[in-house]
C-alpha cells in the first residue's frame, strides 16, 4: 500500500441527502477512485479549500486528477454568460484553478476530466464554447440528460495520447455541452471527435499534463490513468 502513488481527485460541492440528513456535502462518484485503484494508484479526495492551500496540497501528492462537474464560470475567460451555461460554483472554480496552477508550477503529473480539461484550458489562457450544439449542429456529445453517450475520438498522430491509444479511433463515454474554443498557452490538441470538437489536450513540455473531454471513469479503458500513475511513480 505504501508504494502506491497518491493521486488526489477533486470533488463536487453540492447539497446531498443521506439517511435523515440533507446538508452541504463534498461528493465524488465512486467510479473515480475505482479508476485510480484499477490503475494502481491510491486515491484521496480533495474538497474545495482556500486557493492559498493549493501549493501545500500539491506538494503532498504524486499526481492530480481534476474531475468533471458543472460549467466553468465564463467570467474566468472574459466571456458573457450564455443562456445555456449552468450556475457557477465559485468555490470549486477558485480551488481547482489554484490546484492546476500549483501542479503546473511543480511539474506534478495531472489529468483533467471533462470540466477538468476545460478548466485546464482556461487556466492556461484559453476559452470555451459555452453551448457546443450551436457550434457543431447536433446533440451527439450529450443527447440525453443524466445519461452518458458514446462516440469515437481520433487521436492526433505524434501526440502522447496517440502513443497511449494507438488505434485510429477510440470509442469513449461522453457527457458534455461545452468544449475548448481558443487553445491555452503551452497546450496542444491531442484528439478530436469526427465533428472537429477538441477531445483531448496535452502539455507541449516534458511533464505529464493531459486533459480529456470524455469520462474514462465511466468505461473500462484504464490506459490513460495507468500512464498517469506511472508518471506519478516516476516523479517521486
Amino acid at each position: 500500500m505504501q508504494d502506491r502513488p497518491l493521486i488526489g481527485v477533486t470533488t463536487y460541492l453540492a447539497t446531498a441527502r443521506w439517511g435523515v440528513w440533507e446538508e452541504p456535502a463534498v461528493l465524488l462518484p465512486a467510479a473515480y477512485p475505482a479508476l485510480v485503484r484499477a490503475a494502481g494508484g491510491l486515491a484521496v479526495m480533495l474538497p474545495p479549500d482556500g486557493p492559498a492551500a493549493a501549493p501545500a496540497v500539491a506538494a503532498r501528492l504524486d499526481a492530480l486528477v481534476v474531475s468533471g462537474g458543472p460549467d466553468v464560470d465564463p467570467a474566468l475567460y472574459g466571456a458573457r454568460r450564455h443562456p445555456r451555461t449552468g450556475p457557477a460554483v465559485p468555490e470549486r472554480d477558485r480551488w481547482e484553478a489554484a490546484l492546476l496552477r500549483a501542479a503546473l508550477a511543480a511539474g506534478l503529473p495531472l489529468l483533467g476530466i471533462c470540466r477538468g480539461m476545460q478548466l485546464l484550458n482556461v487556466v492556461c489562457g484559453g476559452t470555451l464554447l459555452q453551448h457546443l450544439p450551436e457550434a457543431v449542429g447536433h446533440e451527439g456529445h450529450c443527447p440525453s440528460t443524466g445519461a452518458y453517450a458514446r462516440h469515437l475520438v481520433l487521436p492526433v498522430p505524434g501526440t502522447t495520447v496517440a502513443g497511449l491509444l494507438p488505434e485510429p479511433a477510440v470509442e469513449v463515454p461522453t457527457y458534455h455541452h461545452q468544449a475548448v474554443d481558443r487553445l491555452g498557452a503551452g497546450l496542444r490538441v491531442a484528439a478530436r471527435a469526427a465533428d472537429g470538437t477538441v477531445e483531448a489536450l496535452e502539455g507541449d513540455g516534458p511533464g505529464f499534463v493531459l486533459g480529456v473531454q470524455w469520462h474514462p471513469e465511466q468505461g473500462t479503458d484504464v490506459r490513460l490513468v495507468h500512464a498517469l500513475v506511472r508518471a506519478a511513480a516516476g516523479s517521486r
